[in-house]
């Protein structure tokens, strides 16, 4: 049975779609009130109407985590009107894809600037209101926070980078009494793979995943809010991003070979030319 969060206040970036979405859902299933934040305002809307006709408080703060004082002033709103805030989940990214000697330096500073900087940003902006809840900040990394493939160095770079993060946030705030989690999803079903490197959405765009191969994503935000409120240290989700977990990090020239041989095809990327 899935521990009730009443009287507990969640606070979700990247909240308009996907994950972040299907996350505030499950939150306010189990009782809580939600923050939802994020760029899409009418996306947001739509999804606070939502919860509220569940009976939980739903607050709609536009917010960009690239821009300096956002979440911020986010968190202040969501303080002054719903007083406390208990989860936190840095979620908002995208995903820069395509072969290194075609990418720019450009690249990957806009990859950092969402999927590194802006979980930094939320971690500054929520750490005092954690403190004060004694609440857990969870960290939307992936599979890829342990496997690279080929033609997506800055989606992995950044992933990589936000572990390494919740690794040293995680002893740092320990005394604190906040607790980190990293999320790693494997593929989900997900918007992400219809944004292009530049940020933005191509509706029209088709998923290079399987559709065998993704876990719905009402699934996947599930197992994700449980282990949130259980203050788990890491948790992978999908099968095959467990096997890949495990095969990096006990039988990694195992897992080179298996890149080598299928990791282009896997990637969604073109080879090289």
């Amino acid at each position: 049975m899935a521990k009730k969060l009443n009287g507990t206040v969640a606070f979700v970036t990247g909240a308009s779609s996907g994950i972040g979405a299907a996350m505030a859902r499950d939150f306010a299933r189990r009782g809580a009130d939600v923050v939802l934040a994020a760029r899409r305002w009418e996306r947001l809307e739509a999804l606070a109407l939502e919860i509220r006709a569940q009976g939980r408080r739903a607050l709609v703060v536009q917010c960009d985590v690239t821009a300096d004082g956002d979440l911020e002033s986010a968190v202040a709103e969501a303080l002054d009107k719903l007083g406390r805030i208990d989860w936190v989940v840095a979620n908002a990214g995208f995903g820069v894809a395509g072969w290194f000697h075609r990418r720019e330096l450009a690249d990957y500073r806009r990859q950092f600037e969402t999927n590194v900087f802006g979980v930094i940003r939320t971690a500054f902006a929520t750490r005092e209101a954690l403190e004060a809840s004694g609440g857990c900040f969870a960290i939307m990394g992936s599979v890829m926070s342990h496997v690279s493939l080929p033609g997506t160095s800055p989606y992995a770079m950044s992933k990589h980078a936000v572990r390494a993060l919740a690794a040293s946030l995680r002893n740092e705030w320990r005394p604190r009494g906040v607790s980190v989690t990293l999320l790693a999803p494997g593929f989900v079903d997900s918007e992400i793979r219809q944004v292009g490197n530049d940020g933005q959405r191509n509706p029209d765009a088709g998923d290079t995943v399987p559709r065998w191969l993704r876990m719905r994503t009402n699934t996947a935000a599930r197992k994700m809010v449980s282990a949130v409120v259980r203050r788990k240290r890491e948790v992978v989700i999908t099968f095959h991003g467990k096997v890949g977990v495990f095969l990096a990090q006990h039988t990694p020239g195992l897992l080179d070979f298996l890149v080598r041989v299928f990791g282009v095809k896997s990637s969604g990327a073109k080879k090289p030319d």
